[in-house]
C-alpha cells in the first residue's frame, strides 16, 4: 500500500524512453545509411510476422506532435537514441547533414517544451557498412565509436548535458552474436564474448571522446540491463544459494566497469572462449562514469537444494505478456547492490522499466491498462524504498513512451504508456500515461 510518505527527492527526474529504430521509421530517407536492423528485419523469417522498422511510429516525421504529447504528460526528461547510420551513413568518415539536422530540431523542440534530453549513442542499430568490416567483433570499432560520439557531442553538446554511450551491451553481445535472435544474427559464443569486451572498450573510449568534446558540464555514463536473483526465503542457505548463481549481466559488465576486472568465475565459465584483453584495456573500461543507467524488468528466486541453487516459482507471481515475472522487490535489491558495489559514489538512473500487456480500447475510447498501472506503482515504490535506504537514485525513465517495434517480436508486444495505431499513426494516452503524469506532478507514489 502506498502512502503520502512515498515522496521522491526534490529535483528527481521523471521521464520516458524510446530507441531510434523502434520509433523513427524513415529508414532510407534523407541520406540515412542501412543499419544491421534494417538488414535483419528485411531478411524473411528473422522477425515475427516479417515486421520491420521501416515506418514504425513514423517519429521522424511526427516528432513535433510527439514532443507535444510528452509535454502534456508532464515529462521532465526524455531518453532517446541517435541512429548511427542516420548521421554517419558509412559508420565513419563523412557525416550526413540532414541526419544531424533532424536531431538538432528534435533537441530544440524538447528544450522548448522544458524537457531534458538524455541521448543514447548506441541502441543496437549499427551501420551495415561497419558490420561488413567486422562490426562489434572488430576491436577497431572502439575508435569508430569514439569518433561518432565526438561528432554528436560537437553537434549537440551545447544543449545536451546527459550522454549514454551504449544501451544493454549484454543484448548486443549475446542476443546478437551468440543466440542470433537479434541483429546481426550470428551464433558464435567465442565471438559473442569478445564482443562483450569490445563494447566495454568502446564505452571507455567514448567516455574520453565525450568529455573532450563536451567540456565540464557534460555527464556521461552507460546503460546496463539487469535482472535480480533473489532468495526464495529469509533462510541464510537460500540467500547463499541466490548469491551463488552465475550472473552474466552483472559479472560481464557491471563488475569490470565498477571494479576493473572480470570475475574469476565468469572467466572460468567462459573457458577457452574468454575475451582477448590487451594491456591498458581494463583501466580504460573502469574509468569513472558520471552515472550508471539501470534497465530492470524482472527477477527470479532461488533456494538451496543440495550442492546447487534451484530456481523456484513463487506462488501468486504475476507474469507480463513477455512471460517475465513481476518482481518489484528485485529492483530495490539491485539498486542497493549497485550502490554498495560503487561505494555510493555513482549516481544511478533507472533508464528503462516497464511492462508489456495486451491493450484494448474500451467503448469510452480509453485504454484501461490496470495491470500496467499496478506494475509501475509497485516499481516506483521499490525505487523509493531504495532511496530511503541511501541509494543515490536521480531519475526514472519508464519504458516506453509509446508502443513500438519490439525487435524480433515485431508489433506483438505493447510497452507504451501511449498506444499507437500503426495504420493511422494515431496516438492514444493509456490510463498508465495519465497515472505517470499524476505521479510526476505529485513527485510521489500514488
Amino acid at each position: 500500500m502506498t502512502t503520502s510518505a512515498q515522496i521522491f527527492p526534490q529535483g528527481f527526474l521523471w521521464g520516458a524512453a524510446t530507441a531510434a529504430y523502434q520509433i523513427e521509421g524513415a529508414w532510407d530517407v534523407d541520406g540515412k545509411g542501412e543499419s544491421i536492423w534494417d538488414r535483419f528485419s528485411h531478411t524473411p523469417g528473422k522477425v515475427l510476422d516479417n515486421a520491420t522498422g521501416d515506418v514504425a511510429c513514423d517519429h521522424y516525421h511526427r516528432f513535433q506532435d510527439d514532443v507535444a504529447l510528452m509535454k502534456s504528460l508532464g515529462l521532465q526528461a526524455y531518453r532517446l537514441s541517435v541512429s548511427w547510420p542516420r548521421v554517419l551513413p558509412a559508420g565513419a568518415g563523412k557525416a550526413n547533414p540532414k541526419g544531424i539536422a533532424f536531431y538538432d530540431r528534435l533537441i530544440d523542440a524538447l528544450l522548448e517544451a522544458g524537457i531534458e534530453p538524455f541521448i543514447t549513442l548506441y541502441h543496437w542499430d549499427l551501420p551495415v557498412a561497419l558490420q561488413d568490416r567486422g562490426g562489434w567483433a572488430n576491436r577497431d570499432i572502439a575508435g569508430w565509436f569514439a569518433d561518432y560520439a565526438a561528432l554528436m557531442v560537437r553537434a549537440l553538446g551545447d544543449r545536451v548535458r546527459y550522454w549514454i554511450t551504449l544501451n544493454e551491451p549484454w543484448c548486443v553481445a549475446f542476443l546478437g552474436h551468440h543466440w542470433g535472435v537479434h541483429a546481426p544474427g550470428l551464433r558464435d559464443r567465442r565471438l559473442a564474448i569478445q564482443v562483450v569486451h569490445n563494447t566495454l572498450l568502446s564505452h571507455g573510449m567514448a567516455l574520453q571522446a565525450i568529455r573532450a568534446a563536451g567540456g565540464s558540464r557534460t555527464q556521461a555514463g552507460i546503460t546496463l540491463n539487469f535482472d535480480a536473483k533473489l532468495p526464495a526465503t529469509d533462510n541464510p542457505a537460500d540467500q547463499a544459494a541466490a548469491d551463488a548463481v552465475l550472473d552474466p549481466n552483472y559479472e560481464w559488465f557491471a563488475e569490470p566497469i565498477l571494479r576493473g576486472y572480470y570475475t574469476p568465475r565468469i572467466l572460468e565459465d567462459a573457458g577457452p572462449d574468454a575475451p582477448v584483453v590487451q594491456p591498458g584495456d581494463m583501466a580504460l573500461i573502469s574509468a569513472r562514469n558520471d552515472f550508471l543507467g539501470v534497465n530492470y524488468y524482472t527477477g527470479s528466486f532461488y533456494r538451496a537444494a543440495g550442492d546447487k541453487p534451484e530456481q523456484v516459482e513463487m506462488p501468486g507471481t504475476e507474469y507480463t505478456l513477455m512471460n517475465w515475472a513481476v518482481v518489484p522487490q528485485g529492483l530495490t535489491a539491485l539498486l542497493k547492490r549497485l550502490s554498495r558495489d560503487s561505494r555510493g559514489r555513482l549516481p544511478l538512473y533507472i533508464t528503462e522499466n516497464g511492462c508489456s500487456y495486451a491493450d484494448e480500447i474500451s467503448p469510452d475510447g480509453r485504454i484501461h491498462d490496470a495491470k500496467r498501472v499496478a506494475y509501475l506503482r509497485a516499481h516506483f515504490a521499490a525505487a523509493h524504498e531504495a532511496i530511503q535506504a541511501g541509494v543515490d537514485l536521480r531519475g526514472y525513465f519508464v519504458w516506453s513512451l509509446m508502443d513500438n517495434f519490439e525487435w524480433a517480436l515485431g508489433y506483438r508486444q505493447w510497452f507504451g504508456v501511449v498506444a499507437v495505431d500503426y495504420a493511422t499513426q494515431k496516438r492514444t494516452i493509456k490510463d498508465s500515461g495519465y497515472y505517470l503524469r499524476d505521479v510526476i506532478a505529485a513527485n510521489r507514489v500514488l
